[in-house]
């Protein structure tokens, strides 16, 4: 993603929050380094890794707000991206809708299969 738009890339330390639930959806992230930790109002949580997006999911839906809330499980490094710029990469590369389509389809399997279905 760091190379294909212009996107911020920050850093958290264990345990720290990179953003909590009803704060303004603003951006989408992308893991770069190390494990974030998402976890929604019941308490019930989901690791991202290397190589995934994480809070997509907020910025579409018209309310704006983080639905959840996430913190570095490890030290993390982070790309973030902005709203405007994540829906300008989906239009000029569909492809992508259909990765986190297939990513969030993985994540509910996986969470069926071992009877945690988070949300």
């Amino acid at each position: 993603m760091a190379t294909q738009v212009d996107c911020e890339t920050l850093s958290f330390p264990t345990g720290s929050a990179v953003f909590t639930r009803g704060q303004r959806a603003a951006a989408i992230y992308g893991v770069r380094r190390g494990i974030v930790e998402v976890v929604n109002a019941k308490g019930e949580k989901l690791c991202y890794r290397p190589g995934e997006l994480f809070s997509y999911e907020d910025i579409v839906w018209k309310d704006g707000v983080y639905r959840n809330d996430a913190f570095a499980r490890t030290p993390v490094e982070l790309l973030k991206l902005d709203r405007l710029r994540f829906l300008n990469l989906l239009h000029n590369h569909p492809t992508l809708a259909v990765q986190l389509i297939g990513q969030q389809h993985e994540r509910l399997r996986e969470q069926r299969a071992s009877g945690t279905c988070a949300y």
